[in-house]
């Protein structure tokens, strides 16, 4: 009988660990890189010579997704545009693959621009730097007036290059 015991609360013991294994694996985010956000065979333009007359319209603001990754829990790398938030936390703001998009040049394709919100606000601590994003992605669109967004996601954590 205290064998049977044993032999059951070890059977247990095994399954927790393979079931919490299990979870453990679904939390980890998908690395996801801004080449796998656009379609194959998508032909992005090449971005006009700069202007010195203020003129920042985006070229491709409905350039298409990829649905792939959309309600997954991603990890994505970039650059921060701040849209919302104070001095100390920043609830909003557009993640994009290169710094100064947005801000000194042109906006680049709808399908490289993530729209970011975090209901708590999350501390950026310098925008000059790469940071990666964490969090559900979606490919609900956004529109603001800076640029068209093909992305969102529902930030979770941000976290150094």
């Amino acid at each position: 009988m205290y064998n049977l015991k044993q032999t059951v609360t070890s059977l247990f013991a095994v399954l927790m660990m393979v079931v919490s294994f299990n979870s453990l694996a679904d939390e980890t985010p998908i690395e996801v890189y801004w080449e796998d956000l656009v379609p194959e065979g998508f032909n992005e333009l090449a971005p006009p010579s700069v202007q010195h007359n203020g003129e920042m319209s985006q070229l491709q603001p409905d350039a298409p997704v990829v649905d792939t990754f959309d309600g997954k829990r991603v990890k994505i790398p970039g650059f921060v545009v701040p849209l919302e938030g104070t001095a100390e936390l920043t609830t909003e703001f557009l993640l994009v693959p290169y710094f100064g998009a947005c801000i000194h040049v042109p906006p680049p394709p709808s399908n490289q621009i993530v729209y970011v919100k975090f209901e708590e606000g999350v501390r950026i601590d310098n925008i000059y730097d790469a940071i990666w994003v964490t969090g559900e992605l979606s490919t609900d669109g956004w529109k603001g007036d800076i640029a068209s967004v093909g992305y969102r996601l529902k930030g979770e954590a941000v976290e150094g290059f």
